[in-house]
Parts: C-alpha cells; sequence; structure tokens
C-alpha cells in the first residue's frame, strides 16, 4: 500500500437482497466502469450472528449449536462469493470481504473504526413492526452510532412487493 492510501468504504452485507441491491448501487455510482480510477477503497463486511444468538433456545443434551454454526458458516461462505462475483462483474477489484462473527450493528461500526472508514453502506430492510421493535433496524443503530458517514440505500418496491407492510 502507498501511503496515499484511499479513503474507505465499507459496504454491510448480509443475505438479503436489499444488501446486494445496496452493494450492486454502491458499485454502479462509485466503483465501477463509469469509474476507472474508482477513488474509494472497498471493504465488503458480513456479520456471522454467532450460533447463541440466532438461536435463542437449547436443548439439553443435544448438539445443535453445532448444526447452526455450519449452515451460519455456509451462508456467510455464500454472501462472500456472491458479492466477490458481484464486485467481479463490475470490474471492481479492489475490494476486501471480511467474515466478522457478531452482532452486525456492532460489526460494522467497529470494522468503520478498525478501518477509519469514511462511509458506510447498508441496505435498508423491510422489517416488519414487530421484528424491529424487537431488534432494532441496523441502518436506525449505524445511523446513530457509526464515526462516518451512513447511506442506506433503499431498493425500490416493486408492484407486488406493496402489501407486506
Amino acid at each position: 500500500m502507498a501511503a496515499t492510501a484511499k479513503p474507505v468504504m465499507i459496504v454491510g452485507v448480509d443475505d438479503s437482497e436489499q444488501s446486494f441491491f445496496a452493494l450492486e448501487w454502491t458499485l454502479d455510482h462509485f466503483l465501477g466502469p463509469s469509474a476507472p480510477n474508482p477513488p474509494f477503497s472497498l471493504i465488503v463486511v458480513h456479520s456471522k450472528p454467532t450460533p447463541t444468538s440466532s438461536m435463542g433456545f437449547a436443548i439439553p443434551g443435544v448438539d445443535i449449536i453445532s448444526h447452526v454454526d455450519t449452515d451460519l458458516k455456509n451462508i456467510a461462505n455464500r454472501v462472500i462469493d456472491r458479492a466477490k462475483e458481484l464486485c467481479l462483474s463490475k470490474s471492481v477489484n479492489d475490494v476486501s470481504l471480511e467474515i466478522v462473527e457478531g452482532d452486525a450493528r456492532n460489526v460494522l461500526c467497529d470494522a468503520v473504526e478498525r478501518h477509519h472508514a469514511i462511509m458506510l453502506v447498508v441496505g435498508s430492510h423491510g422489517y416488519g413492526a414487530i421484528k424491529r421493535a424487537v431488534l432494532g433496524s441496523v441502518s436506525d443503530y449505524v445511523t446513530h452510532h457509526a464515526h462516518c458517514t451512513v447511506m442506506v440505500v433503499k431498493k425500490p418496491k416493486t408492484k407486488h412487493e406493496d402489501h407486506h407492510h
């Protein structure tokens, strides 16, 4: 790395269409063929939930965590592979991909600190009200807590999605 390191932009991804829409939007607008010498280094961060946090229950004598963890690892690898393919398809090669275990809200804020990122991009999740009340939205959280500009990319609604709210 030269001393003139590019500013870092982080995109948080999970296995949702919203997050991939956000990544694609970022690639198209900031980094893709339209920007032959992109002004940013891109880091794609996937937060892999810890098995216990995604479970919330335990059955005595049954080793359920290892199965869940395998699933979570598979999901994580699939997300990262998909992100990598998307970047390559947009001819963006200057990209790092990280899988960090933990809660997405903390993981993304930590990544911003660690990489001194100037921008964090997240997708906007169409959670129902109940789930949002319990989880708190990741985009709300990082908007308030990340020490950088946060961009929440909303996926335009298609006609048949309107009724789920």
